[in-house]
């Protein structure tokens, strides 16, 4: 804390030290103005001239004289006083003016915010700080509108590749249904071979239906967790039993590799959640007949899950937008394999909600994600 406020002094030292010597500069001068005025009304100049000025208009200079006393002289103080205070308010008025000026360049600063232009906010030197700060807010704020615009853009694609998806099921499921309807003399193999295809059709059809609940529900910023003591290594031997259709598809092993009984205070159903996303993504990504590892390490303070399966590698630049929301390995969408692209967006939103961490590696055809989280 000490630090920082040494810092923000330091930034603005050399407005602090222009500030000051406009003061000082100022000051001398009232103080100057102050004794020559005291100086000029001492030594007679200004009864001189007064008088002169009666005298001009009634050419009677003794009659000017006693003008001069009963009108100027007789109220000499209060004349005194009141061109002290008319010095004081024009010194301060400069001095306002010089001062007020910094806030005017901020709002202009602001004003290129608010209309969002393209050039970068000028202040003046003594500003530079400011000036820094500002430009930073301001490139801060087109990167997340520009991150949003893409997010949006990614989110719109989606639909449009979910729509067409649609199409194509729904479409198999009415014609094949249509046949079972008005072929009286199909033979029994036939009808359900089309039943089945229906049956298929149908379930990638409600996958795709759930895709579109995705999309439209993904907002985690306001979810309060519901923290319960939960036997991690019962949860993910019961995940990896739910999951044996889907290895068979491909004729892939799972190995699970814990201690027995591992606990952990978390919330049950969204560390579940997790885990299936990432657990699916395995599947997904991996080679035909090969095996997804999952290991489980704890120390003092954190609990490490690591899911690795042997895939193709994915690139660095992949690695690093592959927790974006809408985000998906496959440029080009399969409407048999993949998701809307939420569920690694998903898992590392949970897991941060825990205050864990969550990271991806993959080389040499292994691709690893590995969960952190504490036990308090």
């Amino acid at each position: 804390m000490n630090h920082k406020k040494q810092k923000a002094g330091n930034e603005f030292k050399h407005l602090q030290t222009k500030i000051f010597i406009r003061t000082a500069i100022i000051l001398f001068g009232a103080i100057i103005g102050i004794f020559g005025l005291y100086r000029f009304i001492l030594e007679g100049h200004f009864a001189n001239f007064i008088v002169g000025f009666f005298n001009f208009f009634i050419e009677d200079y003794d009659t000017a004289r006693s003008l001069y006393g009963q009108v100027i002289r007789k109220h000499m103080d209060l004349y005194v006083l009141f061109a002290i205070v008319a010095v004081f308010l024009v010194v301060l008025r400069i001095y306002l003016r010089n001062f007020t000026k910094y806030f005017n360049e901020i709002n202009r600063g602001i004003d290129v915010l608010i209309e969002e232009r393209a050039d970068d906010i000028v202040l003046s030197p003594e500003l530079a700080a400011t000036e820094k700060k500002v430009n930073e807010i301001k490139h801060t704020l087109k990167q997340r509108k520009l991150t949003a615009n893409l997010a949006e853009q990614r989110k719109n694609d989606l639909v449009v590749y979910l729509a067409h998806d649609l199409k194509t099921p729904l479409t198999s499921v009415i014609g094949y249904l249509t046949l079972l309807r008005d072929e009286n003399k199909m033979s029994e193999e036939l009808r359900v071979r089309y039943l089945s295809i229906a049956l298929e059709k149908s379930e990638r059809l409600e996958a795709l239906i759930d895709e579109f609940f995705e999309i439209t529900r993904f907002n985690l910023s306001n979810i309060t967790l519901q923290y319960s003591k939960v036997n991690l290594t019962r949860l993910l031997e019961q995940l990896t039993y739910e999951f044996r259709p889907m290895f068979l598809e491909k004729n892939l092993k799972c190995e699970l590799e814990m201690a027995p009984d591992v606990m952990i205070s978390c919330d049950a159903d969204r560390i579940q959640r997790v885990f299936d996303n990432l657990l699916r993504n395995a599947v997904n990504y991996s080679f035909d007949d090969g095996t997804i590892h999952i290991a489980a390490t704890q120390n003092e303070n954190n609990l490490c899950i690591q899911f690795v399966n042997c895939g193709n590698t994915i690139p660095q630049e992949k690695l690093e937008r592959i927790f974006e929301q809408f985000y998906r390995l496959d440029s080009a969408r399969s409407s048999g394999n993949g998701g809307a692209g939420l569920g690694l967006a998903i898992a590392k939103e949970i897991v941060e909600l825990h205050k864990g961490t969550i990271t991806a590696r993959s080389e040499n055809d292994i691709i690893e994600f590995e969960v952190t989280i504490p036990f308090s």
